[in-house]
């Protein structure tokens, strides 16, 4: 699936089955809570933090919800995800081309 398949995909969705999207503040908001979402899964698989009972690892389905919120809010402002990330791409490539070779920080 490719991001304009998968922006196109939740457009259908959110038209039929959801209804109509958020407001952007909302959308913006519910992403801020995925994150965190993600976040506390990522604290207690990879981090110092362990999971408490009843807590859920689902990596996975966490990832694919901030993905779906931001996808959400990519059509409601009409940006094209697909676009968007080639030219990241094209910013990182010219922008930092050496910059992480050249990190001291990273270097084994």
């Amino acid at each position: 699936m490719t991001l304009e398949d998968a922006q196109k995909q939740v457009d259908e969705w959110i038209k039929t089955v959801g209804v109509k999207y958020f407001s952007e503040l909302t959308n913006t908001a519910i992403l801020m809570e995925e994150v965190g979402e993600l976040a506390r899964i990522m604290a207690r698989r990879y981090g110092e933090q362990s999971f408490k009972p009843g807590d859920k690892d689902n990596l996975e389905d966490e990832m694919a919800d901030v993905l779906w919120v931001l996808i959400c809010l990519a059509n409601q402002t009409g940006v094209d995800l697909e676009k968007a990330l080639i030219n990241n791409f094209e910013k990182k490539n010219t922008r930092d081309k050496n910059r992480h070779k050249e990190n001291h920080k990273l270097q084994h």
